[in-house]
């Protein structure tokens, strides 16, 4: 897969308005500070392709990018932590949960969670939208870099217990800012075209 050959294609507020050509769809959700779009950007080796702010919550739409013409990734609005009023977080709910209604949508799920902290109980309801859909996900724990060694392990095993993942659910130990985990994410996504 060329990943050099990635395009944005739309931003969408309406349900109605997400591609519906049948490729296959990698969705990305996480907290508003996890790291999202430096997730998707470090995935693609680019800098500023999906939009990194300088205040959390700025994916305040559904932002699909298609990859090599193969397949989507779409990134989703960030939950949690945004500054914005109430009424804006309520929209980008139904907005999430309209897209996790129909799973015929999501070829793969990507949970991004901070590899330094426990799991809030946003993260949580996140990985029950996916294991909800049926559909294969893993989860990305990012910032791995601001670990020390003997961090790793207990902070993954906390993860792992807290968001209740039985051993289908690979999580991948990951650095947007130094690059690791991302060829073991690469490798999951490439696979889906080979289906």
């Amino acid at each position: 897969m060329n990943i050099h050959n990635v395009k944005f294609i739309r931003s969408v507020a309406a349900l109605s308005d997400c591609p519906g050509d049948g490729l296959p769809q990698v969705a990305f959700a996480g907290r508003s500070n996890v790291g999202k779009s430096s997730v998707i950007n470090r995935l693609l080796l680019r800098k500023n392709f999906a939009r990194v702010g300088e205040a959390p919550g700025k994916t305040t739409h559904i932002n699909f990018f298609l990859l090599d013409e193969a397949l989507y990734l779409v990134d989703l609005p960030g939950y949690g932590y945004a500054k914005v009023p109430q009424a804006e977080k309520e929209r980008w709910a139904k907005l999430i949960e309209g897209y996790f209604a129909d799973p015929s949508w999501i070829t793969l799920g990507v949970l991004i969670v901070d590899a330094r902290h426990k799991p809030t109980e946003n993260d949580i309801t996140m990985a029950r939208f996916f294991q909800n859909t049926g559909k294969p996900y893993l989860v990305v724990a990012n910032k791995l870099d601001k670990l020390k060694k003997s961090e790793i392990e207990p902070n993954l095993a906390l993860i792992r217990e807290t968001l209740h993942l039985d051993d289908s659910v690979e999580l991948i130990p990951f650095s947007a800012e130094k690059g690791m985990g991302r060829e073991t994410l690469l490798a999951r996504v490439e696979a889906l075209v080979s289906l």
